[in-house]
């Protein structure tokens, strides 16, 4: 291998991660610059409009009636239940922050 801040320094290979969990803990622990040749690199401003951000399946219980209740808004609001749940937290989340 030759020495850093050469240009032809020979780059280690990616290893394969199982999880996002597996690869955030790689990047913590080591440097691209092993992996990439940032001098090589493209810059290229593509839209991703279909990305959605890391969602996390829970559990969580309910009051019957307070289910009912929500199910029945978000079918006047022609909207699936959990995603009204969703935009409900997300404007008391941005409430509580504000103050």
């Amino acid at each position: 291998m030759k020495k850093e801040g050469t240009k032809d320094m020979k780059r280690k290979k990616l290893p394969n991660f199982k999880t996002e969990q597996e690869e955030r803990e790689f990047w913590d622990t080591h440097s691209s610059e092993e992996y990439v040749n940032w001098n090589k690199v493209e810059v290229i401003n593509a839209p991703f409009p279909k990305l959605k951000p890391s969602t996390k399946t829970i559990s969580i219980r309910l009051p019957e009636m307070m289910l009912e209740e929500l199910k029945s808004l978000a079918n006047k609001n022609d909207v699936p239940y959990q995603s009204l749940i969703k935009i409900y937290l997300a404007e008391r989340i941005v409430q509580e922050t504000a103050s």
